[in-house]
């Protein structure tokens, strides 16, 4: 375990990691489950009912990747975008599992109402790692903007581009991990030079609601469709979840644009970033899943009513 005494074991305390570093950073990482048979293989099944097209490809030496998108079959140009991301960090199991849980089971509930857009998976490299950051060591979730460092940010927002102005609501899913504190979080740390300054992990599930143009009651209106299947994640001595004031019950904010997070590449009135988080004895994968499932419902279902 990585701890602020015992320093990442890539590169030298206090600089900044340069190619060799990212070298090694790379030869550790290995393929622990298969993009294919977990993800693609689902996507597949889902044909039947969902138009589904492929909007870009990741080349990582000899790994290729499709990036896979799923839409409403009878897509409308008067109806209002919803789009659902999942994946963007590839290691967050239920942001993928959970979009797809809801295309499976509940799209079809917004027929003639809503176009879906769905990525389940923006980040199928790290998918497979179970990691943050794509082969580069570039943490897609920082690198929605012009000239994006990520091969898989920029892919999304080519998908998204035809959208961006028209989208009611942009649902981001997430998780934060125990391996958020022990490897992510000192990794970059590492790369960039930095302290690693520990941090607490909050036990149970929270959102991200954008500084620049807060939700407040679109926010609570999730929460309280979430509690019903997995717990809140509460403030902690300081009133804060991960360093940020928590502004609601479950809630907290960061200025999406300014930070390059997905959920920053629309218009859309209604955007949230969901985080839930497995690792607590408390939940299981089936709530995680049903969480993030949950969430997208009770936010379309939310954005419509105010339409």
């Amino acid at each position: 375990m990585n701890t602020a005494s015992a320093p990442y074991p890539i590169g030298t305390p206090g600089t900044p990691w340069g190619d060799v570093e990212r070298a090694e950073w790379l030869s550790r990482q290995t393929r622990q489950r298969s993009y294919e048979s977990e993800v693609l293989s689902v996507i597949e099944r889902l044909r039947s009912g969902f138009d589904v097209e492929e909007y870009g490809r990741l080349n990582y030496g000899t790994d290729t990747y499709p990036l896979m998108a799923i839409r409403s079959p009878d897509w409308r140009d008067d109806l209002p975008v919803v789009l659902i991301t999942g994946g963007v960090h590839g290691y967050e199991t239920s942001g993928v599992h959970g979009a797809l849980q809801f295309v499976d089971q509940h799209a079809a509930d917004y027929a003639g109402r809503v176009n879906l857009l769905v990525a389940p998976c923006v980040s199928p490299w790290a998918y497979e790692r179970i990691h943050r950051w794509n082969a580069n060591a570039v943490d897609p979730n920082r690198s929605f903007c012009a000239d994006s460092p990520a091969e898989e940010s920029a892919a999304l927002m080519r998908l998204v581009a035809p959208v961006a102005d028209r989208a009611l609501l942009h649902i981001d899913l997430h998780e934060t991990t125990d391996t958020d504190e022990t490897e992510f979080r000192p990794a970059l740390a590492a790369r960039d030079g930095k302290s690693f300054e520990p941090g607490e992990i909050p036990d149970g599930f929270y959102l991200v609601d954008d500084s620049e143009s807060p939700q407040p009651e679109f926010q609570q209106a999730l929460i309280e469709a979430v509690e019903q299947v997995t717990h809140i994640a509460p403030a902690d001595d300081n009133g804060e979840i991960f360093g940020s004031p928590v502004v609601a019950r479950g809630v907290i904010q960061y200025p999406l644009t300014h930070l390059g997070l997905c959920a920053s590449i629309t218009r859309a009135p209604y955007r949230t970033t969901t985080e839930v988080y497995p690792d607590s004895p408390r939940a299981t994968p089936e709530q995680c899943n049903a969480a993030q499932a949950i969430a997208v419902c009770a936010a379309i279902d939310y954005a419509l009513a105010r339409q």
